[in-house]
């Protein structure tokens, strides 16, 4: 940090407030929003708190600038402790700053204000995150990102009327969906998804693409979450559809989790595409379900366990055994058929039970029974037992149905 004299500091404060003040009253949103993000380490506003720092204390707004004065007073504040590393505390005073905003553009009838809106909910966030971080290395309770979901709920309330303002509900959505997705507490997204879907204030197709990608991103791991594979796959897809291609680190989070949805609905991916993303943890999980080989499977999903529990789409993924057991079955007709087609539909349950020991899974008569009962009853297998030969005899047309994009029935 430079020193700086007291003269200088003053110049930098008066400078600071005179940008505030004009940017306010030329309604210029983007000159507003530079002003709000400190996150951006901008040498202006790190200049700014060294200035601020000068005076060991918050320096109060002049009379001049008294109208702003419940928003400038404590963004000083977090300003100079942002400065200093102290996160939280400087997440503590952001968030009087942003009440205090909130509050003011509430007020203020057209939403010129919007780009400092989003910057606003923004630092909110980072903040908060940063902050809660800071907070567990001191072994203290981590409670400021609960703190700014709720206060971006209040802003969500204010964009999610009528009026011009209402375009901002969806960017302040996707905070609000960061937000709870790493609380933990997904269960909070409902009202904002209900707001957004149910609520006839806006046309999805009007929100800018970028808050579209991100609301569809989110939204779809929801449905993962709630295992509601179509309604998944209809969302992740969007959002790797219009996500900018560009931008590779975005499209690989999108598919780690569109992978495995369309898996479940029985469509493989490309090689390259996982290749090309570095995707390789789904390398060998696509070659268990090629082969019908439930060891490699089961490998698969061990050698990544930790990864795919992160993601949380273990339990998809795990679920992915039946489809194995499908195409086992199926390559195990195939080579029935070459030998003898007139009784390739009658395939013994020890033949099952052979190939199975051959893949080193240890399974008896009765247990591989139960699996195909299960195949039979699911849809994944056409045919039908005949008990005291233990034989499954399977139907002479189509004995192996394809899942076309749905998922497999519960």
């Amino acid at each position: 940090m430079a020193y700086l004299s007291l003269g200088e500091s003053h110049r930098r404060i008066t400078d600071y407030l005179n940008r505030f003040s004009d940017a306010v009253c030329s309604q210029d949103g983007s000159a507003l929003s530079n002003l709000l993000s400190f996150s951006s380490n901008s040498p202006y506003l790190l200049s700014l708190a060294d200035a601020l720092n000068v005076f060991h204390g918050a320096k109060q707004p002049d009379q001049k600038y008294a109208q702003f004065g419940e928003i400038i007073a404590p963004l000083f504040r977090s300003l100079q402790n942002y400065r200093l590393g102290n996160i939280a505390d400087a997440y503590q005073a952001f968030e009087k700053a942003a009440h205090a905003f909130t509050q003011e553009f509430r007020d203020w009838e057209s939403a010129w204000a919007l780009e400092a809106v989003y910057a606003v909910a923004y630092e909110t966030r980072v903040l908060a995150e940063r902050a809660d971080r800071e907070l567990a290395s001191y072994g203290k309770s981590p409670e400021k990102l609960k703190g700014a979901g709720s206060l971006l709920m209040r802003i969500f309330g204010v964009l999610a009327g009528k009026g011009p303002k209402r375009v901002g509900a969806l960017y302040v959505a996707c905070q609000l969906l960061k937000i709870y997705f790493k609380l933990g507490t997904v269960h909070l997204c409902r009202s904002v998804v209900r707001s957004i879907e149910t609520a006839r204030f806006f046309e999805f197709e009007e929100f800018p693409k970028r808050d579209k990608v991100t609301y569809m991103y989110y939204t779809g791991r929801l449905e993962v979450f709630n295992e509601n594979f179509p309604a998944a796959d209809h969302k992740l897809s969007y959002a790797w559809t219009h996500c900018d291609p560009r931008n590779e680190a975005n499209v690989r989070m999108i598919l780690k989790y569109l992978i495995p949805v369309k898996l479940s609905i029985g469509i493989l991916p490309q090689g390259w595409l996982l290749k090309r993303y570095n995707l390789v943890e789904y390398r060998n999980v696509v070659l268990a379900l090629k082969r019908g080989d439930l060891r490699l499977l089961r490998v698969a999903l061990l050698e990544h366990e930790d990864r795919f529990l992160r993601s949380g789409v273990f339990l998809v993924l795990e679920k992915l055994e039946l489809q194995v057991y499908q195409r086992l079955l199926k390559k195990i007709y195939i080579i029935q058929k070459q030998k003898d087609p007139s009784r390739a539909h009658q395939m013994k349950l020890e033949v099952i039970v052979k190939a199975l020991r051959w893949l080193e899974i240890d399974m008896d008569l009765d247990e591989v029974e139960c699996i195909v009962a299960t195949l039979i009853f699911k849809n994944l297998v056409k045919g039908y037992f005949a008990h005291k030969s233990k034989v499954v005899v399977l139907s002479k047309q189509d004995p192996f149905p394809k899942l076309n994009g749905k998922p497999v029935s519960s």
